[in-house]
């Protein structure tokens, strides 16, 4: 059985494109007490607070209808950032040849956090640094995101 996330993505996509936005990430997680339907939308020229209301009404009917969330929670739909999160292969293949910071579970050569530009996303992250190209084992890996600095 798919996790929230992915059925209430699989619900909405079509929708969120139908508003002239893509799908980015839907993530479905609990802070302290509450539960958030968090929907993240994205767009070439960039997310404004028209697009975030639209999409929100146009999905709220159909995971509504649908109900695949058996508890209450709160719905958030925004944009990913600057500094977004890489989380699924399409993110790895849109943001190729970008620069990204890449968080570490345990230190590799005396750093938890690298930065370089993505190479590839197969069996293990490939990334360019000043030092040379680097293999680093997905197992590996906290978090990847896009390095927000450069804007």
């Amino acid at each position: 059985m798919a996790n929230i996330a992915d059925t209430v993505a699989a619900l909405i996509k079509e929708t969120v494109e139908a508003q002239g936005v893509s799908l980015w990430d839907v993530r479905f997680v609990k802070e302290g007490a509450d539960w958030f339907l968090r929907i993240f939308i994205d767009k070439e020229d960039g997310i404004g607070i028209d697009d975030c209301v639209n999409v929100s009404h146009a999905i709220d009917p159909i995971i509504d209808e649908a109900d695949p969330i058996d508890r209450s929670y709160t719905m958030e739909v925004s944009s990913p950032g600057l500094g977004r999160e890489l989380t699924r292969a399409e993110h790895f293949e849109i943001m190729q040849g970008e620069e990204i910071r890449v968080k570490l579970y345990k230190a590799l050569d005396g750093t938890k956090e690298i930065t370089g530009n993505l190479v590839s996303f197969n069996d293990n992250l490939v990334i360019k640094t000043e030092a040379g190209e680097l293999s680093i084992e997905k197992a590996q890996i906290a978090k990847v995101y896009l390095n927000d600095d450069n804007f």
